[in-house]
């Protein structure tokens, strides 16, 4: 059995899988602020998942972990996740002794791509053998590719980094200093600054403002569009991924974003030949609401370094 981990802002989910790859346990429970109480939320996620769904602690082979911020290669040092108050955790060395398994750390979104392709293998661009780009529509604007089953990361670890790709350079400034990038245009926090009202979900009012005419709302509405749209453009130019997953927070406006990035698609293929035989509008399709890629994932990774451990040690 592996276990893994999804650990977000507000809650933290986990799964258990089992050696054929399903999903036999899943419970969620509040994550904590701060790096102790993080380390604490993982070894309750486990404890929750022992008890609820009938783990037997000596059946657990692995946990994965799937963290927002930097987790630095090779490591399972994490730095900068600003959204859980940890400057800088290893969170094997604080969870490891208790768990009495190999922990493994990866980055939330990678994470989640390696589980979105794992869900999706039996659709004819998984299985082993395509590739598939996970585009996260959150607070922030990032992607993590897939080629046979395996991450690709690139040569010093940025690849996916497409929200700070600048696609106009006359637009809204980024908080990566540039202007008109992606994640500018298109990321949650982003259009919730720029839209400056009060909500509990900013975007959605704004989608909902535009309904009704708001004119700043458009505005907005059609740079999300723009912006999840050359997103696509550039993983399907660069990697040649067969699909690209949209998940994350703002995947919650449903068939509305799915219509207005479409749209986008379809236009911008209006006057190229070669953008149409490309067929993007098809090859976008969203995470089912509710999914446990991101856990999945995590325990995947798991079950990744349970491997390169049998090998490091015969």
């Amino acid at each position: 059995m592996r276990l893994g981990l999804d650990v977000g802002g507000t809650k933290t989910d986990a799964v258990a899988v089992d050696d054929a790859g399903r999903i036999v346990g899943r419970v969620r429970v509040p994550t904590g602020w701060g790096p102790d109480a993080v380390a604490r939320t993982v070894l309750e996620a486990v404890d929750r998942l022992v008890v609820e769904a009938s783990v037997p602690r000596t059946d657990i082979r692995s946990v994965g972990v799937g963290m927002p911020g930097q987790v630095e290669p090779g490591t399972t040092r994490v730095v900068h996740a600003v959204n859980l108050g940890v400057e800088e955790l290893d969170l094997a060395a604080a969870v490891a002794p208790q768990l009495g398994v190999p922990v493994r750390v990866e980055n939330d979104v990678k994470a989640a791509a390696l589980g979105a392709y794992a869900l999706h293998s039996a659709d004819g661009w998984g299985g082993g053998s395509g590739s598939m780009a996970y585009l996260n529509l959150g607070t922030g604007i990032a992607a993590g590719i897939v080629s046979g089953g395996e991450l690709w990361r690139g040569g010093r670890g940025t690849a996916g980094e497409v929200g700070h790709i600048s696609i106009d350079p006359n637009g809204p400034e980024c908080r990566c200093g540039q202007r008109g990038c992606i994640e500018a245009l298109a990321g949650g926090g982003a259009i919730a600054e720029r839209w400056g009202r009060p909500g509990a979900l900013p975007v959605r009012d704004v989608f909902d403002a535009a309904d009704a005419g708001d004119p700043e709302a458009r505005v907005l509405r059609a740079g999300l569009a723009r912006g999840v749209a050359a997103a696509v453009r550039v993983l399907v130019l660069t990697a040649d991924v067969d699909a690209v997953v949209l998940g994350g927070g703002v995947t919650a406006l449903g068939p509305r974003l799915m219509a207005d990035v479409g749209a986008e698609l379809t236009a911008s293929a209006a006057t190229s030949p070669f953008m149409r035989s490309l067929r993007l509008d098809g090859r976008v399709q969203p995470l089912p609401a509710g999914s446990p890629a991101a856990a999945l994932g995590a325990a995947l990774i798991g079950v990744a370094h349970d491997t390169e451990e049998a090998f490091a040690h015969g």
